[in-house]
């Protein structure tokens, strides 16, 4: 069919996320909440320094939103369940056979493999919504996948989570075979490294059962980043070295062995709930910046420097990210990039 998903470090046309509605996410106190929204607002008000952002938010919520964020911020009023736009949004490809036309590949969303806690029938027609908004043609797909759930170099290597694409509550009976055949129509990808599974904390109840954009990340052809735990005590000390181990036994969709770049993971090791997952894995790249993960943590200044290097000629801009992990997830979570088209698209 021509689609591929581009690189993260493409060109970009602007950033799409979701104001939070209430539920989980908000909290249950109205200081939860305005933590919930000044976190996501601090990350919208970042990224609008450097390029476009649209918000998507519930009608009820759209004076409350145009409180926290810059009037650089765009508003687009859409029933929401939740505000991971990373995985309730569309993956957006283009094809560069016809032009550069926008796709947008608008998988099945379940709720995360239909957690007890999720509600999702606002959610789940998000993809679509985004797609019209962004003028996008829209990718439909029978795979249960989110954003979080694949990481690609843009030259046919993804990354996904056997916990994840295999999940019997997302796609029971589905074997790597198709779901490698559905990345490849949908995203072009040529190559499927499967890694065999997430952080700990994201496979406990409030997580996704195991997304790559916490433990891994393509920062040019031939890299990744893999977050990597080097105090014993927590659990995903093992969790690393198996990462690492599985990345160094693969090649990219080039056959290049990867050159794999270890990010620490913070010091903090718990917070009121257990072992934390804090990884500044979870960033994004913007057109000249990244925005990155922080956490109050001595590792910062080291994981950001690494970051730096990674993506050379961007700046490199922290946001404290705890709100965000305390409720499921990070920066890329919330997030999802629209690549800009090299040239304009035959009509």
């Amino acid at each position: 069919m021509g689609w591929m998903m581009p690189a993260e470090t493409a060109e970009q046309e602007r950033i799409w996320m979701a104001f939070p509605p209430g539920g989980y996410t908000l909290g249950e106190t109205a200081a939860e909440a305005h933590a919930a929204r000044s976190t996501w607002a601090a990350v919208a008000n970042a990224i609008a320094r450097f390029q476009p952002v649209t918000m998507l938010v519930e009608p009820k919520d759209e004076e409350t939103a145009r409180s926290y964020l810059s009037a650089a911020v765009e508003l687009e009023p859409a029933p929401l369940d939740d505000a991971w736009m990373r995985d309730i949004g569309p993956t957006f490809v283009l094809n560069n056979d016809d032009g550069g036309r926008l796709g947008a590949v608008d998988w099945v969303f379940n709720g995360w493999g239909q957690q007890d806690w999720a509600r999702w029938d606002k959610d789940a027609k998000i993809g679509a919504v985004v797609a019209q908004l962004a003028g996008a043609e829209r990718i439909g797909s029978f795979l249960v996948n989110e954003g979080g759930g694949i990481q690609v170099d843009g030259e046919g290597t993804v990354l996904v989570t056997e916990t994840v694409q295999l999940d019997p509550f997302r796609n029971p009976g589905l074997g790597k075979a198709e779901v490698e055949a559905e990345l490849a129509r949908t995203l072009g990808a040529t190559k499927a490294v499967w890694l065999p599974r997430g952080l700990t904390r994201d496979s406990a109840r409030y997580g996704t059962r195991g997304h790559v954009d916490i433990v891994a990340a393509i920062p040019s052809p031939g890299t990744v980043l893999v977050h990597m735990q080097d105090n014993p005590e927590h659990p995903d000390y093992e969790v690393s070295r198996e990462i690492v181990a599985c990345l160094a036994g693969t090649t990219d969709a080039a056959g290049r062995d990867w050159n794999i770049v270890e990010v620490p993971a913070p010091q903090t090791l718990r917070d009121a709930e257990g072992f934390v997952d804090y990884s500044y894995i979870n960033h994004l790249v913007i057109n000249g910046a990244v925005i990155a993960c922080t956490f109050d943590d001595p590792a910062d200044e080291k994981a950001l420097a690494i970051l730096a290097g990674a993506y050379p000629g961007r700046e490199v801009v922290g946001v404290d990210a705890r709100e965000l992990f305390a409720r499921g997830g990070g920066i890329h979570c919330i997030t999802q990039q629209q690549p800009r088209p090299s040239r304009k698209a035959r009509p």
